[in-house]
């Protein structure tokens, strides 16, 4: 069987899916001129209303706030320093809703706007309320519209790139597909821009293509680069969610499962929203260095964290707290939510169960990072390269 029939068969999925997140980037959307283009947004909404018109039921994730707010503000250019940046966005913000909600209206959709910061992920109560209010919208046949919050967000608390967040938002809504629009077609294995640089159709694994030379920065215009776009596909993927990767005027013939940018096979199972956060919406506020038996324990997938194995501990966390593991070379292994606080460990560490329980009774004993808490980091090459682009 040919790579190009191989490639069909799989994206038959894209073709099917019954719930589709989409993600268009500021470079889509943006004109020479700095200002929206609303041509471009027009017939993104043509493809999507179609795509709902035919009984699927899209979730829209879309940047441009800043971009939208460049040219009433005379900026000239994507402001650099996080207070212009939010005002940017404060600005463009409304603009954007605006055209999506008249472009929309025109196929008698209506759309519910949501705005997440990533403590909005932090929070596993905001998480589960985020969830719950897309999951209303789709149900009433609203098409949710969801950005990050550039206008409050710091550099500090941001998910890093919307196709990070259209990846974690496609694992929260359970959608049968992601599509990441942009300003190149596919995965390319060689930089677009060197000569007889070939696009490559399907990618069963991401592994198979860590040794791809990627770049790391985005255009002028938006913030990511293929990078971050290949650790949003490792996450969609990893959590059982098929994704293309396009550019924004091929998104009829993607949703329709042509053979049009590149197809990133599903490599996981569907997991529980909880160990999802834990890998990738959390931010880990310390970490736990392990010596080589625990460490061995935590990958074999079966072992919870016991005191004895820790040899040290970083940061200042609660219990409850994400953490980080991380194994004797320095490589993080893991992530999981810790039972006990920062300044309780040091007393611990080192020690059995046992001992622990004999001389400080009842409730020392326990665990400090739970198997069902656990997750175990697999970073690809790519991702490792950079966990945020710019």
């Amino acid at each position: 069987m040919s790579s190009l029939e191989t490639s069909a068969g799989a994206r038959s999925v894209i073709a099917s899916a019954r719930r589709v997140v989409v993600k268009i980037g500021s470079s889509s959307l943006t004109g020479p001129d700095g200002h929206l283009d609303v041509g471009a947004l027009r017939r993104v909404v043509e493809v999507l209303a179609a795509r709902q018109a035919a009984g699927a039921q899209v979730v829209l994730v879309t940047s441009g706030a800043v971009s939208a707010g460049i040219g009433p503000l005379s900026l000239g250019t994507r402001p650099r320093d996080l207070a212009t940046m939010q005002a940017a966005a404060s600005v463009g913000q409304g603009q954007l809703v605006r055209r999506y909600q008249e472009e929309f209206a025109a196929y008698g959709l209506q759309i519910g706007q949501i705005l997440l910061t990533a403590e909005d992920t932090v929070r596993r109560s905001r998480y589960r309320n985020a969830q719950r209010s897309l999951e209303r919208l789709l149900a009433l046949g609203v098409v949710p519209l969801i950005n990050e919050n550039d206008a409050v967000t710091t550099d500090e608390l941001k998910f890093g790139d919307n196709d990070r967040l259209a990846a974690l938002v496609s694992h929260l809504v359970r959608a049968d597909a992601l599509l990441l629009l942009t300003d190149v077609d596919g995965l390319h294995d060689a930089p677009p821009s060197r000569p007889g640089a070939r696009r490559i159709p399907l990618v069963g694994d991401l592994e198979d293509v860590a040794g791809v030379e990627v770049t790391a920065r985005g255009s002028s215009v938006g913030t990511g680069g293929m990078v971050t776009k290949l650790e949003s596909v490792r996450i969609a993927t990893g959590a059982g969610v098929p994704a293309v990767l396009t550019l924004a005027a091929n998104a009829a013939a993607a949703l329709a499962g042509q053979d049009v940018g590149t197809f990133f096979a599903a490599t996981g199972r569907r997991t529980s929203a909880r160990r999802l956060w834990i890998a990738h919406a959390a931010r880990t506020q310390g970490r736990l260095h392990l010596d080589d038996g625990a460490a061995r324990a935590v990958l074999g997938g079966r072992a919870s964290l016991l005191p004895a194995g820790i040899t040290r501990t970083e940061g200042e966390f609660d219990a409850g707290d994400p953490v980080e593991l991380v194994a004797p070379d320095g490589t993080v292994i893991a992530r999981g939510l810790v039972t006990f606080d920062a300044s309780d460990l040091p007393a611990l560490l080192g020690r059995s169960t046992y001992a622990l329980r004999d001389e400080l009774g009842e409730g020392y004993d326990r665990v400090v990072v739970h198997r069902d808490d656990l997750v175990l980091d697999r970073p690809t090459s790519s991702a490792a390269a950079s966990r945020r682009d710019g």
